[in-house]
């Protein structure tokens, strides 16, 4: 009987947990629960006997993955894999995956809400700006960025997007105008909301240079990754353009200096929020647990990750 571990620092919502749990109890597995652990060590010792393991923004670090002896498959219950050792995976002849697009239209409406909330000068009972008749870009049309697509439509703004790996037919019917760089996203739209996953090349991409782009009110929202953007050139920009603001559902490293310098200037939520869904939390972890009983029973790849 395979034995599969959902560990979760932050734990599902207990009907996402439900649902994880009737799946693998079709597919005659046994699930084991690690909720609210306190340390690695805790960690690696539940994750001994598994066959398989369901994360969210937990660590599946090396030791935890060697932890693990009869380990085959590792699911981030998510977009983003990062948290993922995936060199060690491969050493191990262990599958990793993700859950793409399950949490998607959470993290396009936070995205929203973070930039209606800016405009609005945090409600503060001041006059604020409108979206509708704005120009928003997209850098990286994925999941989220084909919910960010439709929500903007929804708001009457002209929507752009910049993605090599996505046709500009493809953008083209979900009304979107594609452009040919990235640098004529940023020079084009007073808005930009990104979705580029962190990896070596996209690490501290968004950089001085491409945001001094921006037209004059620019606004850059990250519901992505703080590892993209280029802090110390963040900063600059920050103190260059008096008109420019920052929102992000993860603070960047340097938050005490936001608060002391820019108040009125940013908005972070209180951590990593895109995925803070009931519904994006079931979607997430009944995904999971139904890739792993794929890949045990049909040998199914799909959203596998590392090579």
């Amino acid at each position: 009987m395979k034995k599969v571990l959902v560990a979760t620092e932050k734990p599902f919502a207990p009907v996402a947990v439900d649902g994880i749990k009737n799946v693998l109890d079709e597919a005659g597995y046994t699930m084991i629960l690690l909720e609210k652990y306190t340390s690695v060590d805790e960690l690696k010792e539940v994750a001994a006997s598994a066959d398989a393991m369901i994360i969210r923004s937990d660590q599946a670090s090396r030791e935890v993955i060697e932890s693990a002896p009869n380990l085959k498959i590792v699911v981030r219950a998510g977009a983003g894999y990062d948290n993922i050792d995936l060199t060690a995976c491969n050493d191990h002849g262990v599958v990793a995956m993700n859950t793409p697009g399950q949490n998607s239209n959470a993290v396009a409406e936070l995205a929203f809400g973070m930039m209606i909330y800016a405009l609005r000068n945090g409600f503060n009972g001041t006059s604020g700006s409108e979206l509708r008749g704005k120009k928003i870009g997209i850098h990286a049309y994925g999941n989220v960025g084909k919910y960010v697509a439709l929500i903007a439509k929804g708001f009457g703004m002209d929507v752009y997007g910049f993605d090599p790996f996505v046709s500009k037919e493809d953008m083209k019917k979900d009304g979107v105008i594609a452009l040919d760089s990235v640098e004529e996203l940023y020079k084009t739209c007073k808005f930009v909301s990104l979705h580029i996953p962190a990896n070596d090349k996209t690490k501290k991409s968004i950089n001085y240079q491409l945001l001094s782009l921006l037209p004059k009110g620019g606004m850059l929202v990250n519901t992505a990754r703080k590892e993209v953007i280029h802090e110390d050139d963040l900063m600059k920009i920050m103190q260059d353009r008096s008109d420019f603001k920052y929102l992000s559902d993860i603070a960047p490293d340097c938050l005490g200096e936001f608060q002391s310098k820019y108040p009125g200037r940013f908005v972070f939520t209180a951590k990593k929020m895109g995925a803070q869904t009931s519904e994006a939390n079931i979607n997430a972890g009944i995904a999971a647990a139904q890739q792993i009983v794929n890949f045990f029973e049909k040998g199914d790849e799909t959203f596998r990750v590392n090579k």
